[in-house]
């Protein structure tokens, strides 16, 4: 053995691999490679040992087996300090291994057998467990930082190799946990997004902090947003045109409007706050459904969330810049608008493209997580059921069905008023029907007669139809499903209304 520090460079992602080697070399530095990355070192002209010769044993099955060698993780894993360890080395003719470079195939990416790396995380673990000893770079934008440390003090500093260990077991656990969803998702013909599939017997996260937020839900507390490892949602490719830095409600309330907003095909607006929709319209004009959208309630959109499935065009800025408004997001601006909106220094304007599918929906709980599959509204009359004498009419069926996506999305339990696919009353978050129902009547202010009134969860008594009848609303639809339905029916018909039973509960809590 000799004093010479190694390292041993193996890695998928080559970015960054050639300045690496040479940075190392020029500082004394001898190199141990294999395979694709052993080639593009010596294709610059750097010296290099193939992994092969410093075994003494060849690339095997495939190349499944290349860097699983006692002369790889015994020079890996040796602890310098003890005299065991070292007399092992002497006797068995192994070198120690000072740096291990490497990161993994792409799984995420190429799902499949064969990308599921072995040597790769074994060797990277070992030499983030002995970090007393040894570093260990999994990510390109280190390499070059490291260089620089190694040129100021000759050698890898214990807190850096103990910062490099954490995110090498950070990048392996992701890593298993990509291939642990994987078995999960192709393990039948089901998946999450049916609702009889159970689910899985384990849930493996691993996510990364990719924006520290103004504050938390409160000034005093600190907020973050994560993304999964390897994934990404339309934060991530949205801009933000404007305005200051988000916080954690600007960002938990436009993922509510933006989703909602998108749950609609036609060009639809909503108006979002603390979570839950206060106004929400759809129009064949943009700009008419953002004002439809505010006038739904004006009070509550003060200070609100907006937004847009549709190009913002000038009409929708000049209006939108007459309130107070945190945020608003669309797929994209006309240029006279986004200036427009980009007046209001304060006014954060995101461009960004649809949310995707949610396929689970988890909440924390004291020592773990309440998991479920997330929540989908279907709009099919089909399978739908008119209890009532009187069938709706092809306009109360828009506004029913209309009513009915907005329902599911407002917190339990609600009453919805809606007439011409405008929301005109919203209650939501009450601990009973009535209250809810005396709210969004209240707010519909006589804009409800002839239009829909939709519940989140069935009537448990005929009383709550009191919202409806006092609304003017000629049409209901719920779940159905009471004890109580027939008295329920029999009210309706006596006021001459159409109801519709969906059989499908919606709580959102």
């Amino acid at each position: 053995m000799t004093s010479t520090k190694r390292a041993l460079l193996s890695v998928y992602d080559k970015t960054g691999i050639v300045e690496l080697a040479q940075g190392l070399h020029d500082l004394g530095w001898e190199l141990i490679s294999s395979g694709g990355t052993a080639g593009k070192i010596a294709a610059a002209g750097i010296p290099v040992t193939d992994v092969a010769d410093h075994t003494g044993s060849p690339i095997m099955l495939g190349h499944r087996v290349v860097t699983l060698h006692p002369r790889i993780h015994g020079g890996i894993l040796a602890d310098r300090d003890d005299p065991e360890h070292q007399a092992d080395l002497v006797a068995n003719n192994i070198d120690t291994i000072d740096l291990v470079v490497g990161n993994l195939y792409p799984f995420t990416a190429e799902p499949g057998i064969e990308n599921i790396d072995i040597g790769g995380p074994t060797m990277v673990r070992a030499a983030a467990k002995n970090h007393a000893h040894v570093g260990v770079l999994v990510d390109p934008n280190d390499y070059q930082p490291l260089l620089v440390e190694l040129a100021e003090h000759g050698e890898i500093p214990a807190a850096t190799r103990r910062r490099l260990a954490r995110a090498a077991f950070a990048h392996t656990a992701a890593y298993d946990a990509s291939i642990v969803t994987w078995f999960d998702e192709t393990a039948g013909e089901s998946s999450v997004e049916d609702a009889t599939v159970e689910l899985p017997d384990s849930i493996h996260l691993s996510l990364d902090r990719v924006n520290v937020l103004r504050y938390g839900e409160n000034p005093h507390q600190v907020g973050a947003r994560y993304r999964y490892t390897n994934g990404a949602g339309w934060w991530d490719s949205a801009t933000q045109h404007g305005g200051k830095e988000m916080s954690y409600l600007n960002v938990f309330d436009t993922e509510a409007a933006h989703r909602l907003a998108f749950d609609f095909a036609d060009p639809t607006v909503a108006v979002i706050k603390h979570a839950n929709p206060c106004g929400l319209a759809s129009h064949s004009d943009i700009a008419t459904a953002y004002r439809l959208a505010h006038e739904g309630d004006p009070v509550s959109a003060f200070g609100g969330i907006v937004a847009v499935n549709r190009t913002v065009p000038l009409a929708l800025a000049e209006a939108l810049a007459e309130v107070f408004t945190e945020v608003v997001v669309a797929p994209s601006y006309e240029p006279a608008a986004l200036a427009k909106l980009l007046e209001k220094k304060n006014l954060r304007v995101l461009e960004a493209s649809a949310p995707s599918a949610q396929l689970l929906d988890m909440r924390t709980v004291d020592g773990g997580l309440l998991v479920q599959t997330a929540d989908r509204v279907t709009i099919d009359r089909d399978t739908w059921t008119v209890a009532t004498d009187r069938s709706p009419t092809n306009a109360e069926w828009l506004d029913l069905e209309f009513a009915w996506r907005v329902a599911a999305k407002v917190s339990s339990n609600t009453i919805v008023l809606v007439k011409d696919r405008q929301a005109v009353g919203i209650g939501a978050g009450q601990q009973n029907r009535r209250d809810a129902g005396r709210i969004a009547a209240e707010k519909a202010d006589g804009r409800a007669v002839g239009g829909a009134c939709a519940s989140d969860a069935f009537f448990p008594f005929k009383d709550g139809l009191e919202a409806a009848i006092e609304a003017g609303a000629s049409a209901v639809i719920q779940p159905g499903g009471s004890i109580r339905d027939e008295e329920v029916i029999e009210a309706a018909n006596a006021a001459n209304l159409a109801m519709v039973f969906t059989g499908q509960r919606h709580f959102k809590h």
